[in-house]
């Protein structure tokens, strides 16, 4: 068991874990939220440290680069890749080969643009009205939709892929823990507020159910460009919701 929390570290993050990756990857899919808990505490941390300085833009930076940094931009590069195959690609076909290509077009990168440019707002609206549970829990619960997606969708990419073990093992049992230990993280976040949870993870679910549905019909399925996207735009959509409801 404890090699899918291996497994999940060395996906989610540059962590040089020690020991050895789960027989099956979707075994890892149970680690997903805890992970998330990691990256998000120190996203977190972050932003403590830049506001003890007096400075809210500098510790809304630190989060948002903490977070790339610990990731190694791996989600970060799945969005500018979703955008330029989604935008670019007039078909199923090519969508899939521009998303392949390892370069960034216009469309990733005016993508990557607004999604820093968002998440650095909304990070200081969230540290202005001192709300720091949202911060982390959109870090869980992008996991968890990673989960979802997984889950609930084909893999769209014909042959192989690095997100087709992770899919084709994903079932129900992954879903739920995902779901419940998502649910209550944040609730432990939100210091047991029952609504404050309930906004932050209707907000997830609505993020990852829009981007399946446009995956479904895009590609037909999901590939590990959507799995990272759907991370990205999870935590964004939770990081405003957060600071359009909380601190009034």
């Amino acid at each position: 068991m404890l090699a899918g929390l291996v497994t999940a570290l060395r996906t989610l993050t540059i962590l040089p874990v020690p020991g050895r990756d789960a027989e099956r990857f979707s075994s890892s899919l149970y680690w997903f939220t805890f992970t998330g808990l990691l990256i998000g505490l120190v996203e977190t941390g972050l932003a403590m440290l830049g506001m003890a300085a007096g400075w809210p833009e500098l510790a809304a930076f630190l989060a948002v680069a903490g977070g790339v940094l610990l990731t190694g931009g791996l989600h970060a590069d799945g969005l500018a890749d979703l955008a330029d195959g989604f935008f670019g690609g007039r078909t199923r076909e090519s969508s899939l080969r521009i998303m392949k290509d390892p370069n960034v077009g216009s469309f990733g990168a005016i993508a990557l643009v607004l999604l820093f440019l968002f998440k650095w707002i909304a990070l200081q609206r969230l540290l202005h009205i001192g709300s720091y549970g949202p911060i982390a829990s959109g870090v869980v619960l992008a996991r968890m939709a990673q989960v979802v997606l997984a889950e609930r969708l084909p893999y769209a990419r014909p042959g192989s892929g690095t997100a087709k073990a992770f899919v084709d093992g994903a079932g129900l049992t992954h879903l739920l823990t995902a779901a419940v230990s998502a649910s209550l993280l944040v609730l432990l976040l939100m210091r047991f507020d029952p609504l404050d949870t309930l906004i932050l993870v209707v907000a997830a679910l609505g993020s990852a159910g829009a981007l399946g549905l446009l995956a479904m019909k895009k590609i037909g399925g999901v590939t590990g460009d959507v799995l990272g996207a759907v991370s990205e735009m999870t935590e964004l959509f939770v990081w405003v919701s957060g600071a359009l409801f909380f601190g009034r």
